[in-house]
């Protein structure tokens, strides 16, 4: 990465978190906390308004603006793509979201022309339109904390219903997963979105359980991955 994209991305990353420390950025930039010392210097030379506080961390003036987007034509074919895959592949309204912002950065974009139609690599396929349905149920469940009754068919064939609290969606490059609370389990369950044959909101309130979050469901998932890659002798070395 350049050393100006570094130098964005800690601008960035200072203005959606600040306050936030020097280790943090270096984690999140991936480069030392050394760097980060001589990046804000640099910053701050260039005339940006970074102030930091001991043991606080750095933030931005409020009265600090970013520049306008500018976007190599790497950058803007990685856009492109990422935004047909959404809107090939997300519910409705998350596609019809998708193609909006590709319209409102193609209006500020102005140093390249934006015409997906025209785009030599591309997102084919789509999916199904019960599974888009299912899609945008889940997703608005997540918002808004909601548990669900689902009618869930396993990859053996048998059929169950579950009373699952959504926690998070996940494509894996042609099917969906949705990561949830199974309280008919209580355990974490991933489910296959296509493999729902049917949803209903229930009026039951989620688990009163402040650890059933989507970060608690991702370290839980990170452990599980972790245990079984390090006790499958089948997998390649």
């Amino acid at each position: 990465m350049r050393k100006a994209d570094r130098l964005f991305q800690l601008v960035n990353l200072i203005r959606v978190h600040q306050p936030i420390s020097a280790e943090r950025l270096a984690g999140r930039i991936g480069v030392s906390v050394r760097s980060i010392y001589r990046y804000i210097d640099d910053l701050s030379l260039s005339g940006i308004p970074i102030y930091g506080t001991a043991g606080v961390g750095y933030a931005l003036d409020t009265d600090f603006e970013m520049p306008p987007l500018t976007l190599n034509r790497l950058e803007l074919d990685a856009l492109m793509l990422g935004m047909e895959m959404l809107s090939a592949s997300a519910d409705n309204d998350l596609s019809a979201a998708a193609r909006m912002l590709l319209s409102k950065i193609s209006a500020s974009v102005v140093q390249h022309t934006v015409d997906p139609s025209a785009a030599k690599i591309r997102a084919l396929g789509t999916t199904p339109p019960l599974t888009r349905d299912h899609l945008a149920t889940l997703r608005n469940a997540i918002e808004n904390t909601q548990t669900l009754n689902i009618i869930y068919t396993s990859l053996a064939g048998s059929v169950s219903q579950r009373l699952i609290s959504p926690l998070g969606l996940f494509y894996w490059g042609g099917k969906w997963t949705v990561g949830s609370w199974c309280s008919t389990k209580e355990a974490y369950r991933d489910f296959r979105v296509d493999r729902i044959a049917s949803i209903a909101i229930t009026q039951q309130p989620s688990p009163n359980n402040p650890a059933l979050d989507l970060h608690t469901y991702m370290k839980h998932q990170a452990m599980q991955w972790k245990a079984i890659t390090t006790t499958d002798t089948t997998l390649s070395v």
